[in-house]
C-alpha cells in the first residue's frame, strides 16, 4: 500500500467508503420503491424488512424535534466526514484504523444523503426475538457500527503493542 500523505494511499479506502455508500443507497432506493411507510415482510422468526423514516440520530434520538434536528445531523455527518478524510490522508497506511474509518465515512455520507433528500434517515432492517425487537437500520448504520467496533479494536491493540 502506498504511503500515508497521499492521495495514492487514501485510494482504497475511499473506495471501500464509496462501495459502501452505494449499497446503503440501492439498498434505500429499492425499499422505498417496493415498501410503503410501515409495511413489512417476515423474512425468519429473528429478521424482518420494514420501512422505517428515522428523523432524529441513532434509536431515534431526537426524532420528535421540530425539525431542526435535520440539518444539525447533516452538518454533523459533513463535519465528520471531512475529519475522516482527514485521517485517513494523515492514517491510510495504518489498515485497522483505516478500515475503520472508511466504514465510517460511507455511513456517514449514506445518511447525510438520505438527510438532504428526504428530511429522514430511511432504515430497513428489524431484528426480533420472542416479543424484543431491535430499533430498525440500514446499511449505512452497520457500516458506521462496524466501523465503531474497529476503532475500539484499533486502540485496544495499538496500547497493548505499546507494553
Amino acid at each position: 500500500m502506498a504511503r500515508s500523505g497521499t492521495l495514492r494511499g487514501m485510494l482504497p479506502w475511499l473506495g471501500l467508503a464509496l462501495l459502501l455508500f452505494l449499497v446503503d443507497q440501492f439498498t434505500k432506493v429499492l425499499i422505498l420503491g417496493h415498501y410503503a411507510l410501515g409495511d413489512s415482510t417476515y423474512v425468519t422468526s429473528f429478521f424482518n424488512i420494514v420501512r422505517v423514516h428515522n428523523p432524529g440520530a441513532a434509536f431515534s434520538f431526537l426524532a420528535s424535534a421540530s425539525g431542526w434536528q435535520r440539518w444539525f445531523f447533516t452538518a454533523l455527518g459533513i463535519g465528520a466526514a471531512i475529519f475522516i478524510v482527514w485521517l485517513l490522508r494523515s492514517h491510510s497506511s495504518q489498515r485497522l484504523f483505516a478500515f475503520s474509518m472508511a466504514c465510517l465515512l460511507g455511513g456517514a455520507v449514506g445518511n447525510v444523503v438520505d438527510r438532504v433528500l428526504y428530511g429522514y434517515v430511511v432504515d430497513f432492517v428489524q431484528l426480533h426475538y420472542a416479543g424484543w425487537a431491535f430499533p430498525a437500520f440500514n446499511v449505512a448504520d452497520s457500516a458506521i457500527t462496524a466501523g465503531a467496533i474497529g476503532m475500539i479494536l484499533d486502540e485496544l491493540l495499538r496500547v497493548r503493542r505499546g507494553r
